[in-house]
C-alpha cells in the first residue's frame, strides 16, 4: 500500500466518482480504478458499492476512508516538519560552555541565533573541558566552547580558534603589590591554588610548564574543579593562583589580578564539534559563528590589556 493509493481512493470519495477524481488529479481514470482495485485486493474488502456510474462507500469503506484521511494528514505533517527541519526552523542544539570564558560574547551569539531560528530548542550546559568531553560522548551537546581537543580526540573533532588569552596571577587584595606585573620566578615560595588536572588538563599542564621554565616546581596547595572555587580560596588567603585572564569575568571582590613576567604563554578557547556531517541546527550555528568571529575577537581583546 502506498500513499498514492490512499490519495486516489479519497479523491474518488471527495469528487463523488472516478471521472471527477481523474479530472481534478490530472491522472487517467483507468489508473485510478486500478489503484482502488489493488487497494481492495490488499485489504480483502469492498470499498465501494457501484450503482451505475455512482461509487458509494460501503460501511467498511467509510471506516477506511476516515482513517485514510488521518493517515494522509499525518503524512503531510511529517513532510512539512521535515522541510522545516531542513530549513533550520526546528530541531535541537546542545551547547557546552565555560561560563567565565564565554560570558562576554556567548549571550549575544545565542540571542542572534534564536532570532534567526526561533524553532530550534537550545540545551545549554556549563561545564569544564573534561565535563564537556563526557557530554559529547553522551550525545548531550553538539558544540562546545572549551579548550582545544586532546590528542586522542583531535582525530574525531573539528575545532575553530576563537581567541587566545594570557595567564595572570590572582592574589588576595590584602597583599601590597606596587608592580603592575609579577615575575613568575617570584611565585616559587607561594602555595599555588589551581584547577585540578582532571577538569582542564591543557591549562594545568601549561601552568606547571611555565613554573618549571622559570626555575621551580609549584607548591600545589589546593586542586579544585571550578574557577569560582579557585578564586574563593585565593580570597580566603589560602594561596595564590595562576589562571587564564578570562577569570577576570568572575566576581571576586577581594582578588586582584596581575599580568605575569615573562608574558609569552597563551591558552586557547575554541569551538569544538564532531567530525561528521553536522545537523542543520549545528550547520546554521557554525555559519553564524563564522560571521560573528571578527566581532568576538575584537570583544575579547581586553584580555591583553
Amino acid at each position: 500500500m502506498e500513499l498514492r493509493h490512499l490519495r486516489y481512493f479519497t479523491a474518488v470519495v471527495q469528487w463523488k466518482g472516478y471521472r471527477e477524481a481523474s479530472r481534478h488529479l490530472y491522472v487517467a481514470q483507468p489508473s485510478i480504478s486500478q489503484a482502488v482495485s489493488d487497494l481492495e485486493s490488499e485489504l480483502g474488502i469492498k470499498l465501494f458499492s457501484r450503482e451505475g456510474r455512482v461509487a458509494r462507500l460501503t460501511p467498511e469503506g467509510q471506516v477506511f476512508y476516515d482513517e485514510a484521511l488521518k493517515t494522509l494528514a499525518q503524512a503531510e505533517r511529517a513532510i512539512a516538519t521535515a522541510q522545516r527541519a531542513a530549513r533550520g526552523e526546528t530541531g535541537r542544539l546542545g551547547i557546552g560552555f565555560m561560563g567565565f570564558a564565554t560570558c562576554q560574547f556567548l549571550p549575544d551569539l545565542l540571542r542572534k541565533y534564536k532570532a534567526r531560528h526561533p524553532g530550534v530548542v537550545l540545551r545549554l550546559e556549563e561545564n569544564v573541558p573534561s565535563g564537556q568531553d563526557l557530554a559529547f560522548d553522551r550525545g548531550e551537546i553538539d558544540i562546545g566552547f572549551t579548550r582545544p581537543p586532546s590528542a586522542d580526540r583531535s582525530a574525531s573533532y573539528e575545532s575553530r580558534l576563537l581567541f587566545r588569552e594570557p595567564l595572570v596571577v590572582a592574589l588576595p587584595k590584602g597583599r601590597k603589590v606596587k608592580a603592575k606585573r609579577i615575575r613568575i620566578a617570584d611565585l616559587a615560595g607561594e602555595r599555588i591554588v589551581t584547577f585540578q588536572r582532571a577538569s582542564s588538563p591543557e591549562v594545568f599542564d601549561t601552568i606547571i610548564r611555565v613554573c618549571n621554565d622559570n626555575g621551580f616546581s609549584p607548591r600545589l596547595h589546593n586542586e579544585l574543579n571550578n574557577m569560582h572555587s579557585v578564586l574563593s580560596t585565593v580570597e580566603a588567603e589560602e594561596g595564590v593562583a595562576i589562571v587564564s585572564a578570562s577569570a577576570h569575568n568572575l566576581r571576586a571582590d577581594n582578588v586582584a589580578f596581575y599580568r605575569l613576567q615573562p608574558d609569552e604563554v597563551r591558552v586557547d578557547i575554541v569551538a569544538m564539534w564532531r567530525k561528521q556531517e553536522p545537523s542543520v541546527p549545528l550547520k546554521l550555528f557554525l555559519e553564524l559563528l563564522d560571521e560573528e568571529l571578527p566581532a568576538i575577537r575584537q570583544k575579547m581583546k581586553y584580555l591583553e590589556r
